[in-house]
């Protein structure tokens, strides 16, 4: 099987950050890269017309900047099955990246994300949320700014055990077999323990994963969300985390910008969005 891996790039070391994490991601595997520039206009001086030469320029150099990032990525690996193609676009970031990953077929879109401002902050970029809020076509890796790769040994699910789960889990059983990891279930009880239907659910669940290394944890509602999710993280050595974005789950939250404002998610390690079977 080849994957076919989508890494926007504004060419920030970022985002170079996040390419490098993809590689290495898929280092045993036939993959192919493209690195995507969504290129949009600036006027940083007191210019009051511009003329077409003058943008010709600069997409010129844009251009040039993505065939060096593509040769830059070519000394990152020695895996003859990578591929490195380069794709740019004029439109909005969000329509060249829906455009790109039906063109392309792609599996995967790979972001860097800005680091941690303090002890259990984090605040994601707009364009981020715009991604995850917009963005339902594949799953979406955020990679941590300077985040050196770790194989992923452990992956954290947290479920709330509240629904029924289907293909839309395939993302991360395929996460999961590029490096064998085992699939650590979250699930943070209430004082009441778990409902018929979770308990339903989770039986669902373990029969779901069998074929796959995994195991279930279950941590006490204390505080928030995102913090116990980070303790845990903490806790048990995970290497990625994994959320289905529903509605009305831990990741909408996440993603809302009066709490990421505040003490938010604290992504110290890469976070795969998986977005919901409609």
């Amino acid at each position: 099987m080849r994957h076919h891996v989508l890494i926007p790039t504004d060419f920030s070391e970022n985002a170079w950050s996040a390419a490098l994490y993809a590689i290495k991601l898929y280092a045993n595997q036939a993959a192919t890269f493209y690195f995507s520039h969504a290129w949009t206009f600036v006027n940083t001086g007191s210019r009051t017309y511009i003329s077409p030469s003058y943008i010709d320029k600069l997409k010129d150099d844009s251009k040039a900047q993505l065939t060096a990032l593509q040769e830059r990525a070519k000394l990152e690996t020695i895996n003859t099955d990578h591929e490195f193609q380069t794709l740019f676009s004029d439109e909005l970031l969000i329509d060249s990246i829906k455009y790109a990953i039906k063109k392309h077929h792609i599996n995967l879109v790979v972001m860097g994300t800005k680091g941690a401002t303090g002890a259990k902050e984090f605040l994601l970029g707009s364009n981020t949320v715009s991604v995850i809020n917009k963005i339902w076509l594949c799953p979406i890796l955020l990679v941590p700014n300077t985040f050196e790769f770790v194989k992923p040994q452990h992956i954290a699910f947290p479920t709330d055990l509240n629904r029924i789960y289907d293909e839309e889990l395939l993302p991360i059983l395929k996460l999961a077999d590029l490096h064998k990891s085992k699939i650590e279930v979250l699930h943070i009880t209430g004082k009441d323990g778990l409902s018929e239907i979770q308990e339903t659910n989770r039986e669902a669940l373990k029969v779901y994963l069998e074929a796959h290394p995994h195991s279930f944890h279950f941590v006490p509602d204390k505080g928030t969300k995102e913090h116990a999710i980070l303790n845990f993280i903490e806790q048990k050595t995970i290497n990625i985390v994994t959320m289905v974005n529903y509605e009305h789950s831990f990741l909408e939250d996440f993603i809302k910008e009066p709490v990421i404002r505040k003490l938010g998610f604290h992504s110290i390690i890469p976070f795969l969005v998986v977005p919901r079977i409609e």
